[in-house]
């Protein structure tokens, strides 16, 4: 009888070298509540060589990854940030198929205690988002890799745009139970 292993990672995203501070100190909370899982950090071409080896000495994998634009200028010039045009870019975190599951955690998260708890629950678990009703707060959720989820999420982004990627995620889960 074969027992399939359990891959499990916590996966961060730094597209630049600030953001890459931000993920070193999650990756170091994390590394001293004593996780017992992978820690896998995404990164833009335009990380700095001195982030990118301090950020391998911290984390177990570190992918490099393209910068995905909504292009949504109309909906982000009101709220003044300009740095959500390149939120998408977290859903190369579905690309990590080589895990059974993740919990996605946005850089300037910091973990005060042990949380591996959050891989007992299902995809898609993750807090709501109070400014937003129909969303949930992408900077923590819980998810299970796939290529064809990564596809569906890329086309739906593509075709429908906004900078938010909840909302593709929530539209794509609700279609699929649906199914």
């Amino acid at each position: 009888m074969t027992v399939k292993v359990q891959y499990q990672a916590y996966v961060t995203l730094a597209m630049n070298d600030n953001y890459a501070k931000g993920a070193m100190v999650l990756g170091r909370s994390l590394r001293n509540h004593n996780t017992t899982k992978q820690l896998v950090v995404l990164i833009g071409p335009h990380v700095a060589e001195p982030c990118r080896a301090m950020l391998s000495s911290i984390y177990d994998e570190v992918c490099v990854v393209d910068i995905l634009d909504s292009g949504d200028t109309a909906h982000l010039a009101p709220m003044k940030r300009p740095d959500l045009r390149v939120t998408f870019t977290k859903l190369h975190c579905w690309t990590l198929t080589h895990y059974t599951k993740c919990v996605f955690m946005d850089a300037d998260t910091l973990v005060l205690s042990n949380i591996d708890e959050l891989f007992e629950r299902e995809e898609l678990s993750a807090a709501p988002d109070p400014g937003w009703p129909d969303c949930f707060n992408s900077g923590v959720f819980v998810f299970k890799p796939s290529n064809e989820t990564y596809r569906s999420l890329m086309t739906h982004c593509t075709e429908n745009g906004s900078f938010d990627v909840s909302v593709h995620v929530l539209v794509l889960i609700s279609q699929a139970k649906v199914s």
